[in-house]
């Protein structure tokens, strides 16, 4: 069996990454990919599940699993801690699941020191105008949070040089088929096929 890939997905908020990464699980059944689901301190909001959307812990239960080096990255945002679960990565990479870590530009730093054989990918919106657009269609924040959202946009983008992949999010089908090349080309690299079609290439090799 090979080794899944592990994606990094970074992108500024409103720029449509968690939806493309929905969009490609949905329409590839056949392939094992899933999210990584984080740990965090911050509180469930409403219609958010344990162990879905985040596993929610105390901030003692977190910071004993940073004492245990359970995580590959972690950091904390607005008061709140949030982490990503070596452990569970490394078993479902182990499995041959690839998996999608959505996190931002400094999360991914401490993720390729971690696990240089990591693809990062992102997600570019087409224009600041867009970004704003989109981010008062939501109906989420007030003017205040977006003009925040704005300025730390900015910053997001200015990392783009450190990622593998990029993808502009103007027409979300067109960034969705991008999306859905990326990680079939990752899977028709050598070292994946030669383990996926070992017995057949000693079929065809065989004197």
């Amino acid at each position: 069996m090979s080794q899944g890939t592990l994606y990094i997905v970074s992108a500024p908020s409103g720029a449509g990454k968690s939806s493309l990464i929905n969009a490609l699980l949905k329409d590839n059944p056949r392939y094992d990919m899933k999210v990584s689901v984080s740990h965090t301190t911050r509180s469930m909001r409403p219609g958010e599940e344990d162990g879905v959307h985040y596993h929610f812990v105390t901030v003692d239960e977190f910071k004993a699993l940073i004492e245990q080096n359970a995580f590959l990255e972690h950091a904390e945002v607005f008061g709140n801690f949030y982490g990503t679960s070596r452990l569970w990565i490394e078993e479902m990479l182990a499995k041959g699941i690839d998996i999608f870590l959505d996190i931002d530009w400094q999360g991914a730093q401490q993720i390729r020191k971690m696990m240089p054989e990591a693809k990062s990918i992102f997600i570019l919106p087409p224009s600041r105008e867009e970004l704003e657009r989109r981010l008062n269609a939501r109906g989420q924040d007030s003017e205040e949070v977006i003009a925040k959202r704005m300025d730390e946009a900015r910053s997001e983008i200015s990392h783009y040089n450190e990622y593998d992949y990029l993808i502009v999010n103007d027409d979300f089908d067109v960034a969705l088929i991008d999306l859905k090349a990326i990680i079939r080309a990752e899977r028709m690299g050598e070292e994946k096929q030669a383990a996926k079609y070992h017995d057949m290439l000693d079929r065809l090799l065989a004197q």
